[in-house]
């Protein structure tokens, strides 16, 4: 999105808080943000705060002189590559929906020849209005995008839909839109997160994989245009909003969702699937029984990775596998690669001295046969940008 110019319209409610997120973050991605505040909006938060924070000229009024000499409010509402109305309150829209031009945000909505984003936030009873959803239908049929509302907690007390999207949901709708989809057409699994192996109705078999990076991974693949069907274990981390989602507990389940998905055309296994089960599972919660410990025989699960990177038929075009190890990280990957059969591993350190495991940051290694390519520590989201565009290059699109 470097350089992309987008006019960001803010509307009047609390939600105007979340907007200066939106702001920070989109110039994280080197975009020039043109901030256009309503006066609903301006009673919520200041212009001064939004311009110190866009760097940018703060637009308010339809008849300013100055403004008008210095960019007209047509040229304006052209000279951006996208409009994002956040919040969209459910009068901003009605009158988008209905075409009225009686300040500068509805004015700039109406000449624009640019697409639109709109993310409301309302109270739950107005975005369940009749009036509201005929609004929203009216607007959707005009060709404007909508990312939210969610369901939560309203300022007013009320629970229900109407909450704006987060910052990150719109940031994702935005990168949606500009990115080039270069995997348009192209099926990709993505397995992500632990599997939890129960030994009684409340105790399992785990591990500390938090999905991190098969999320971030999956996020990414589907900006790029990939349909993406993103299978699951437990984790707290919510999943991309722009991918199919299965969730499962189980190594067991897992496997029977990833051979219900197929067929692919790339299979990415980023989940830290257990290596056993319990062979027989209690019923009931098991106590604690004098000094007797209890015992469990332990059998190996299905092995999912080189089940699909061995298979005569069907098999994805490119399997990645990852190697979560401790020890002697690239012999062991590599090793792992020429016994599943897959085309790559992304192996990483997991040890707790390099603190990988659970948090944000990665540092891995790519492995094929031929090649071990080391890459420096970064955040697990710029591992998935990188490993997503290496998939782009082996799928020749």
């Amino acid at each position: 999105m470097l350089n992309k110019r987008i006019l960001l319209i803010i509307g009047g409610g609390i939600a105007a808080y979340k907007s200066l997120e939106v702001i920070r973050r989109l110039l994280e991605k080197d975009v020039v943000v043109t901030p256009v505040l309503t006066a609903a909006g301006e009673e919520f938060i200041t212009a001064l705060t939004v311009s110190g924070l866009a760097g940018q000229r703060v637009y308010r009024e339809l008849f300013d002189y100055d403004n008008e000499i210095e960019m007209g409010h047509i040229q304006l509402s052209r000279n951006a590559d996208l409009l994002v109305v956040a919040p969209a309150t459910a009068d901003l829209m009605a009158k988008a929906a209905a075409g009225f031009a009686g300040d500068l945000a509805t004015t700039l909505l109406l000449a624009t020849d640019k697409p639109v984003i709109m993310a409301p936030a309302m109270n739950v009873r107005m975005w369940e209005h009749p009036t509201t959803r005929r609004n929203v239908a009216t607007l959707i049929q005009d060709g404007i995008r909508l990312v939210g509302p969610q369901e939560g907690v309203m300022a007013c007390g009320e629970f229900g839909m109407g909450r704006m999207a987060e910052p990150t949901e719109i940031l994702s709708s935005i990168e949606n839109y500009f990115a080039e989809k270069t995997l348009k057409g192209i099926h990709v699994i993505v397995t992500s997160g632990p599997t939890h192996e129960p030994i009684d109705p409340v105790r399992y078999i785990g591990n500390r994989s938090s999905g991190v990076q098969g999320t971030a991974l999956a996020h990414e693949l589907a900006i790029l245009g990939a349909k993406v069907t993103f299978i699951t274990g437990p984790t707290s981390i919510a999943p991309p909003d722009n991918v199919a989602v299965k969730k499962v507990g189980t190594a067991k389940e897992m496997a029977q969702a990833v051979e219900k998905s197929l067929p692919a055309d790339v299979a990415v296994f980023a989940a830290a699937v257990a290596d056993w089960r319990a062979e027989s599972i209690s019923d009931i919660k098991i106590k604690k029984n004098g000094n007797r410990i209890p015992s469990f025989k332990l059998v190996e699960n299905d092995d999912i990775l080189a089940g699909i990177s061995q298979r005569q038929n069907g098999r994805p075009k490119l399997v990645i596998g990852f190697a979560a190890e401790t020890n002697d990280v690239e012999e062991n990957a590599r090793r792992k690669l020429e016994r599943k059969g897959c085309d790559w591993i992304v192996a990483n350190n997991v040890s707790s001295e390099a603190g990988i495991m659970g948090g944000l940051e990665n540092e891995v290694s790519l492995i094929s046969l031929n090649k071990i390519e080391s890459w420096p520590r970064m955040e697990k989201k710029v591992v998935a940008q990188k490993l997503a565009k290496r998939i782009v290059t082996a799928l020749n699109v």
